[in-house]
């Protein structure tokens, strides 16, 4: 099994001069340790608007700044928001390609839709339509990266022009694909599609076979892939704070775990919020020394000693889950815990994890390889153009010919004089070349 960490970026209130800068650098120190002990990967959401909970309203930043602190550790969109109003899909596919580009390939392409009313209302999204809005955005995502040139969409959500999208990413024909889940629904669809499963439900660990198994049996049976490659993993979210001694380790990491899900709550299911002046953490201090920490959900068996650790990870292991990803940032955690209970997991806990993992990774591509064949065999593709089906695009320049030179005011008629002369040239050029070759 391998392993990730996990950014919200969260900023609990009140805050004071210069926090947000030193909880970014901070994270940046975290990646760039997790790098060099071996973790697999670091991922970075997108959300916008969301005081306290997410201050991660542009996660390609942060992860191209992390792609040059580090040399091996994957880095993951968990997840870039895919209806257009939030991001032009050519911009995704421009953006993803340039992040893989200047990691050296270390891109993993996590999708999704979107679901508080902060953010759908704020971008003015049709909250109903955003899983066609998704569905649309990531299957021309995919080609865009794959095609050349792109032979143009009209879409139901978005339309465009013939275009080549540049740049094209290192890893082909694309970085792997993944979509956040947070039901079974979503799993299904994610099998379906050939997407990698981003597990943001605090599943417990005796449940995940469940998971697992509905998964894979949905691909085998029913995927056909929305990119041009698959990516059949199950990744799942848990709770980290790692401390030999088993209370510290709670006093670490349990009150910082369960504001984030009582922040996400505020924010998905049950706050009233006024922009700017709403203090969540307070909402959530009050809670907590009213009904205990207990009260607010489950989910903190990734909290403990390294042997508690060890056998709660065991458990997803042993179920077939892929990647365990540790929400280690949430509430008021402070860095330099962060960065012990990275180092002792990595110490005492993630060797066994990794041990033999190539060879389970190789007997499960084997034992998938005549099912992702016929999936692939089940999609349709979008049609390439042809050469002589590529439209040309003139520049605007070349309709200088037209224009009436001598009424326009002096400066711009200088200008436009030498801008028809070099038109004429270039075409003249042409033209030789042409008739050379013919």
């Amino acid at each position: 099994m391998k392993f990730g960490i996990f950014y919200e970026h969260q900023l609990p209130r009140p805050w004071t001069e210069g926090a947000e800068q030193k909880l970014f650098q901070d994270a940046l120190r975290q990646v760039e340790l997790a790098d060099r002990l071996g973790i697999d990967y670091a991922w970075e959401v997108e959300h916008h608007f969301l005081e306290e909970y997410s201050h991660s309203s542009a996660p390609e930043v942060f992860l191209a700044a992390a792609s040059q602190r580090t040399s091996r550790i994957r880095l993951g969109h968990g997840i870039v928001l895919m209806p257009p109003a939030y991001n032009h899909p050519a911009r995704i596919a421009e953006r993803i390609a340039t992040l893989d580009l200047v990691s050296n390939g270390r891109v993993e392409f996590g999708t999704g839709e979107s679901a508080s009313r902060a953010e759908l209302e704020g971008f003015e999204i049709d909250a109903p339509q955003r899983r066609a809005m998704w569905r649309e955005a990531v299957e021309q995502v995919t080609n865009m990266m794959v095609m050349n040139p792109y032979p143009g969409f009209q879409g139901e959500f978005f339309s465009m022009p013939a275009r080549n999208v540049v740049p094209k990413p290192v890893q082909k024909p694309h970085p792997p694909l993944w979509v956040a889940c947070s039901n079974r629904e979503t799993i299904h669809l994610a099998a379906q599609l050939g997407i990698g499963a981003l597990t943001f439900a605090f599943i417990d660990p005796a449940e995940a076979r469940h998971w697992v198994d509905d998964y894979y049996e949905t691909f085998k049976r029913e995927c056909v892939p929305i990119g041009h490659a698959v990516n059949p993993n199950i990744a799942m979210v848990t709770s980290f704070s790692c401390h030999p001694d088993h209370d510290e380790a709670v006093r670490r990491g349990l009150d910082g775990f369960r504001f984030f899900q009582f922040a996400l709550g505020h924010h998905y299911v049950y706050g009233s919020h006024t922009w700017g002046r709403t203090s969540i953490w307070d909402h959530y201090v009050h809670v907590r020394d009213t009904m205990g920490l207990a009260m607010l959900g489950g989910g903190d068996g990734g909290i403990g000693t390294p042997d508690e650790l060890r056998r709660h990870l065991r458990q997803f292991a042993d179920a077939g889950v892929d990647q365990t990803v540790f929400i280690q940032q949430g509430g008021n955690n402070r860095h330099e815990h962060i960065c012990e209970s990275l180092e002792l997991f990595a110490a005492e806990v993630m060797g066994e994890f990794k041990e033999g993992e190539t060879e389970r990774e190789a007997k499960k591509a084997a034992s998938l390889a005549p099912y992702i064949e016929a999936a692939f065999a089940r999609k349709q593709y979008l049609k390439a153009l042809t050469d002589d089906e590529i439209p040309v695009c003139q520049a605007y320049g070349t309709e200088v010919a037209e224009v009436d030179i001598d009424s326009l005011p002096e400066a711009n008629r200088q200008r436009a004089l030498a801008m028809r002369r070099l038109t004429e040239v270039v075409a003249e050029a042409d033209r030789r070349a042409a008739s050379a070759t013919a």
